[in-house]
């Protein structure tokens, strides 16, 4: 059985910095880009930044460029959201993600693993 199981979501305060994981199991990830995006209240879901198979090409949302980063573990089935900086407006519950040979890194149909999620709250 194929899971995703994100975790390190919390409460946090503007500026902090947090790092979410995703622990892919049930299949070999390591020919899958690895996703994360986030759902906020009332809105859409959307795409925060993903890694190709292999780890060499990163991408992201505008809103994140510059305080997000994302990895793949070495053994290429977890992935990880390193966030500094953190806004509120980055108040979401956070998806990771697994697609393989995307066509579109952040289109969310693209992707056909889902985690449940984990919570990321950011106080002002």
């Amino acid at each position: 059985q194929v899971q995703l199981v994100e975790s390190g979501g919390g409460l946090m305060q503007a500026g902090d910095s947090l790092r979410l994981s995703c622990a892919a199991s049930g299949r070999t990830f390591s020919s899958y880009a690895m996703g994360w995006f986030r759902q906020a209240p009332g809105k859409e879901r959307e795409f925060v930044a993903a890694i190709n198979w292999n780890g060499g090409s990163t991408y992201y949302a505008d809103s994140v460029k510059g305080r997000f980063t994302i990895s793949r573990g070495d053994a290429k089935n977890s992935v990880y959201l390193q966030m500094n900086s953190l806004k509120p407006e980055d108040t979401a519950v956070y998806y990771c993600a697994a697609g393989l040979r995307p066509r579109t890194y952040g289109s969310s149909y693209n992707y056909n693993y889902w985690g449940q999620g984990t919570q990321v709250t950011v106080s002002s």
